[in-house]
């Protein structure tokens, strides 16, 4: 038996017919911190306790709905679909940066293990993604700003 001990929160979600809910409830005695996808409208699980504590509680608040804040442009890029070895060089020569120039750029790391790594990163790498290291790295040396990579790799995903 499924037992509510307390109700910390109820928003409303962009759903006009879900709810998230939050609290503490009590199964065979034992207490578990809870959030849960609740709607009035589904008869299994934890939706019919809940839906009889709030009409148990008319009073209780239910909060309205606030969308998620827009994706940072960090993130936008973590979601940038990687590129191919391909797609990587041709999208650079597109864009009038030789691939000399790469290779100069990691030449010119001091050495160890960072500068191998790249090394190796760029010659046998068959895919690129938008946040790997290499990527600001390179971009840094040769001057180009993160709105010009941005800009370069919507270009090179179309190759």
């Amino acid at each position: 038996m499924i037992e509510i001990v307390s109700i910390e929160n109820i928003t409303r979600t962009s759903s006009n017919t879900m709810f998230n809910v939050k609290g503490i409830i009590k199964i065979s005695g034992v207490e578990y911190p809870v959030e849960h996808g609740y709607s009035p409208d589904d008869p299994h699980g934890l939706s019919p306790v809940l839906k009889d504590w709030i009409e148990d509680h008319p009073e209780f608040p239910i909060g309205a709905y606030a969308p998620p804040p827009p994706p940072t442009l960090e993130e936008l890029r973590a979601q940038m679909p990687p590129l191919t070895a391909r797609q990587l060089r041709l999208g650079l020569v597109g864009h009038g940066i030789s691939l000399s120039s790469v290779t100069v750029t990691i030449e010119a790391m001091p050495p160890g293990p960072e500068k191998e790594k790249a090394q190796i990163e760029w010659e046998y790498a068959t895919t690129f993604s938008r946040m790997h290291p290499l990527i600001a790295t390179v971009g840094a040396a040769l001057n180009l700003t993160d709105m010009q990579i941005d800009a370069m790799w919507r270009a090179a995903m179309q190759l």
